[in-house]
């Protein structure tokens, strides 16, 4: 039986689910961190007070107090990045895959698994820049996601510009060793690998175009033109 588009909408909003949990950990340790050094600079200041500190050394801990403080607050401005709406914050490619990468390299490479992203894709202040940073953060996830997921033997996970406008990834096998004990503990269960329905649910539902093979994603930054 054919899905209707109402299910095809929940099956979407299930993969942008499963990736945003794979994310949380890194979104989650860019938080807590600043907490932890405001909790300890209180902490000292605490202790200063009841001895009567220079002024150069108030100033220097409530300097380091405030700016964890600026930290925590981009860190939860940066869940809004999450969103998807109308009103979303454009993202050049460079950007985009510098974000993706850091929130997901160090679970890959748990595994042995590499992100290799190519030189041209290092930031370009003069870089074009697309629209809907949200959907595209959401669609190369769910490219890295797949591949991590169903690639046989994966060693590493190649990012390259394809044209002005796309992306591909590309999946290159690793040399066979040991096994690995932490092999296991950041891939997800076989019930919610992203797989190649997944991941052609979230472009659908998102609007993209993509172009998925057993070792390779590719998918255009800019929305796919909607069918007549």
């Amino acid at each position: 039986m054919k899905a209707s588009p109402g299910a095809r909408s929940w099956m979407a909003a299930g993969v942008r689910h499963e990736l945003l949990t794979r994310a949380l950990p890194a979104l989650r340790h860019d938080m807590a961190a600043p907490v932890s050094v405001i909790r300890m600079g209180l902490l000292v200041l605490k202790r200063q007070a009841a001895s009567a500190p220079d002024a150069a050394s108030w100033t220097e801990r409530l300097s380091l107090i405030e700016d964890q403080v600026g930290l925590l607050a981009s860190g939860m401005h940066s869940l809004r990045a999450w969103e998807l709406s109308a009103g979303d914050e454009e993202i050049s490619r460079s950007q985009l895959v510098a974000q993706c990468t850091a929130l997901m390299r160090v679970a890959f490479e748990l595994r042995g698994i590499g992100l290799r992203v190519a030189e041209d894709l290092s930031p370009d202040k003069d870089e074009m820049r697309f629209p809907s940073g949200a959907a595209l953060r959401y669609m190369l996830l769910g490219a890295l996601g797949y591949l991590h997921d169903t690639a046989p033997h994966l060693g590493e996970i190649g990012i390259e510009a394809d044209g002005d406008e796309a992306l591909l990834l590309l999946a290159r096998r690793g040399e066979s060793g040991p096994a690995d004990p932490l092999a296991g503990v950041h891939r997800a269960p076989r019930a919610l690998a992203i797989d190649a329905i997944a991941l052609q649910s979230l472009a659908e539902g998102l609007g993209y175009a993509v172009s998925v093979e057993p070792e390779s994603v590719r998918f255009g930054l800019r929305p796919a033109p909607a069918e007549i």
